[in-house]
C-alpha cells in the first residue's frame, strides 16, 4: 500500500517544467533518492509533496487522502520536511530547537514534558550533538546546524520524511552517519523517505528507488539498481560518467578520459 502518491502531477517553476504527468507511488520501507542537475526543480517538487505548494495539474495523496484536505497540525504528525538550507538567527539552545519537533503533539499553551525532552536528547545524541545541548545555536558551524535540523526532524517522529539535501555541509563521516540513520528508519522501522541528493553514490549505496528529473518535464522512476546506469546518468547530468563495480554494487564518477 502506498503512503504518498501523485497522479498526473504537473509542476513548473519560473516557466520551467519540473515534471509532466508524474504518476508515482511511494510506500513505507522505501528510501527514494531524488536526482537531477542543479536548478532542475528538486526542491520545488519536494515542497509540493510537503503540501507547501499546489501543483498546476494532478493531485497528491497521503494515506489515500488528498494532501489539500490535511490540516497542517495533523500533517506534521505524519510528514516532516528537512529544508535545503539551515540558518539559525535567533538565540536559543540546541535542546530548545530540537524540542520544536514536538510542537505538533502539544496543545495550546502546553509545555514539553519529560518524554519530550527524552526524545529530543535521544535525537541530538544520534547526530553527535549531546555535548552541545546547551550551546547557543547561532554559534554552531554549518555542519552542526545541519545535523541539528535533521535531529529536529527525528524528534517529530514522522512516518514520511522529505529530505532536501540532508548531507549538505557535512563531512564524509557525518554524511554516512545521517544516511545510515535514515536507512535504519526506513528499512527497520518501515518508514518512508524521499531525499534530494547530489551525490549519486550515496543514492546507489542507501536508496532502494530513485526518481530522475531530466529538466524538461521528463522523468524516470524505479529501483535504484535498474536506473542508476552510465547511460542514464550521462543523460541526467550532461557529462561523461564512468562506473566501477564494487562488492556493494556499481559506483560512479565523472569521466576525465572521454
Amino acid at each position: 500500500m502506498t503512503d504518498l502518491q501523485c497522479q498526473s502531477l504537473g509542476v513548473s517553476i519560473g516557466g520551467k517544467r519540473v515534471v509532466e504527468a508524474l504518476d508515482l507511488g511511494l510506500a513505507r520501507g522505501e528510501f527514494w533518492g531524488l536526482l537531477g542537475a542543479n536548478g532542475v526543480g528538486k526542491t520545488t517538487l519536494l515542497r509540493h509533496f510537503a503540501g507547501l505548494l499546489q501543483p498546476g495539474t494532478g493531485h497528491i495523496e497521503l494515506r489515500a487522502r488528498d494532501l489539500r484536505h490535511w490540516s497542517r497540525r495533523k500533517l506534521a504528525r505524519v510528514l516532516a520536511m528537512l529544508q535545503q538550507h539551515t540558518e539559525y538567527v535567533f538565540e536559543a539552545t540546541v535542546i530548545q530547537v530540537a524540542l520544536t519537533g514536538r510542537h505538533p503533539y502539544l496543545g495550546a499553551w502546553q509545555r514539553e514534558g519529560p518524554e519530550d525532552f527524552d526524545r529530543a536528547r535521544q535525537a541530538i545524541g544520534s547526530v553527535g550533538l549531546s555535548d552541545l545541548e546547551a550551546r547557543n545555536v547561532t554559534t554552531l558551524s554549518g555542519g552542526e546546524a545541519r545535523r541539528l535540523a535533521f535531529a529536529t526532524v527525528l524528534v517529530q517522529e514522522p512516518e514520511v520524511m522529505l529530505l532536501d539535501e540532508p548531507t549538505n555541509h557535512l563531512d564524509f563521516r557525518h554524511q554516512v552517519s545521517i544516511m545510515r540513520l535514515v536507512g535504519d528508519l526506513v528499512y527497520r522501522e518501515k518508514r518512508l523517505s524521499l531525499a534530494a541528493l547530489h551525490d549519486v553514490n550515496l543514492a546507489a549505496t542507501y536508496c532502494s528507488h530513485v526518481l530522475l528529473l531530466q529538466g524538461d518535464g521528463r522523468w524516470q522512476a524505479g529501483p535504484a539498481r535498474e536506473l542508476l546506469t552510465v547511460a542514464n546518468l550521462e543523460a541526467l547530468y550532461q557529462c561523461p560518467v564512468s562506473a566501477v563495480e564494487t562488492p556493494e554494487g556499481m559506483r560512479f564518477h565523472p569521466s576525465f578520459t572521454r
